[in-house]
């Protein structure tokens, strides 16, 4: 299997992906206390959009009044894409979890690369999108094609 190409990174496979995504699981995600950062706004945003957010966080009971999980451990359900906003240095304990869940897309925010994780979800079949903002993203290639 060339798993190569599950490392995304191509305009149209990041378009595609938010086009045919439904659930993610944020982790990472900060409360109503935090609106500023990124790992608020970015997705309250795509709440606001339609998108079922999963919050994965051992510090907020509950975001957007959606109980929140502490790991993703705890997901029982499909999700469409993981999306990670942590430093690069804890990535990898969020990747590992994921091979378990088996999201089909992983994603880590603007400014957040792990290699080797990104590796071993490639190779296990999950697609890899690494330092992009979903935020913006969507801006640039679903908005922009509404």
């Amino acid at each position: 299997m060339d798993w190569h190409g599950n490392l995304v990174d191509s305009d149209e496979a990041i378009r595609h992906i938010l086009k045919n995504s439904h659930t993610i699981a944020v982790v990472g995600i900060k409360d109503e206390s935090r609106p500023n950062e990124a790992a608020h706004s970015v997705p309250a945003f795509l709440y606001s959009r339609g998108y079922r957010i999963i919050p994965v966080t051992p510090i907020y009971p509950s975001v957007f009044g959606i109980p929140s999980v502490a790991s993703l451990e705890e997901i029982h359900e499909p999700v469409d894409i993981v999306q990670v906003f942590r430093a690069p240095r804890n990535v990898m304990d969020h990747a590992l979890l994921a091979l378990k869940l088996k999201p089909k897309v992983f994603w880590m925010q603007s400014g957040i690369r792990q290699q080797e994780a990104a590796h071993r979800l490639a190779v296990s079949g999950i697609k890899v999108v690494q330092d992009h903002c979903m935020y913006m993203d969507y801006l640039r290639f679903v908005r922009a094609a509404a």
